[in-house]
């Protein structure tokens, strides 16, 4: 029960690997608050943790808000009095060589995965700062901060700048007490995973050709890399780019 009396965020909560880090905190005694655009799987994944007698509750929020992520927090402080740990995981895939990329889909990937990490560490570390501790973990990806694939420059591009600024924000803010740090996932059993007309057994035989430890990434493996750096054992990490992707960018 490492975060029993804890309090936190989690955003893109509503699926994948935001569901399952919101499940893991809620296994370990963590009150949590699940966030996301869409209501309808947010409860669900307040559901999945009730079931597991854990604690949650479901918030709407378009992380590309700043109004938005401001009521977020907001709320989050008016129930609780403090945000412990913030998980910033909302993001989107866009798929299209550099040429061929719509501009309305460069603007909503940038947007949503890094103008959003922006806008939640912004609001998360304002009340952080209130009761002079934090744990920030930003969600960016072996794609773009670590290595490139074409087809993906718009998502590659995004989820550098998250791993630029993670780390830049993570010297800005250490000496208040507020810690932040990031995991670069590989990939790892959601749908983003999936490609176009793929079915399971096709990404399956994918991923076995392409990483070393020949499989997909479960969800269970992501979220206790992320639980590790929420921990106090991880207190002497800051500005660190976790890389959790069976071997691809070693």
């Amino acid at each position: 029960m490492r975060f029993d009396g804890k309090v936190v965020l989690v955003t893109g909560a509503g699926s994948g690997i935001g569901r399952a880090v919101a499940r893991g905190f809620a296994r370990e005694g963590a009150t949590v608050f699940a966030a996301g655009r869409r209501r309808e799987p947010l409860e669900e994944t307040v559901r999945l943790v009730e079931a597991e007698s854990g604690r949650a509750t479901a918030l709407t929020a378009d992380v590309t808000s700043s109004a938005d992520v401001a009521r977020l927090v907001g709320e989050i402080m008016r129930r609780e009095g403090r945000l412990d740990v913030a998980v910033n995981n909302a993001g989107v895939l866009t798929m299209g060589h550099v040429a061929d990329i719509d501009e309305d889909d460069w603007a909503r990937t940038i947007d949503a995965n890094a103008t959003g990490v922006f806008l939640s560490m912004k609001h998360e570390i304002a009340a952080m700062r209130r009761h002079g501790t934090g744990v920030i973990i930003n969600v960016s990806s072996q794609i773009g901060a670590h290595k490139r694939v074409p087809g993906l420059g718009a998502y590659a591009a995004s989820k550098a700048a998250v791993a630029a600024l993670t780390r830049t924000a993570a010297l800005e803010y250490i000496g208040e007490g507020i810690r932040i740090n990031a995991v670069s996932p590989g990939p790892h059993d959601t749908p983003m995973s999936m490609r176009p007309g793929e079915t399971e057994a096709d990404r399956a035989a994918r991923i076995k050709a392409q990483l070393p430890i020949g499989r997909v990434g479960t969800l269970d493996e992501i979220t206790a890399a992320v639980l590790w750096f929420a921990s106090d054992d991880a207190g002497f990490a800051v500005g660190h780019d976790l890389v959790v992707d069976g071997g691809s960018t070693a």
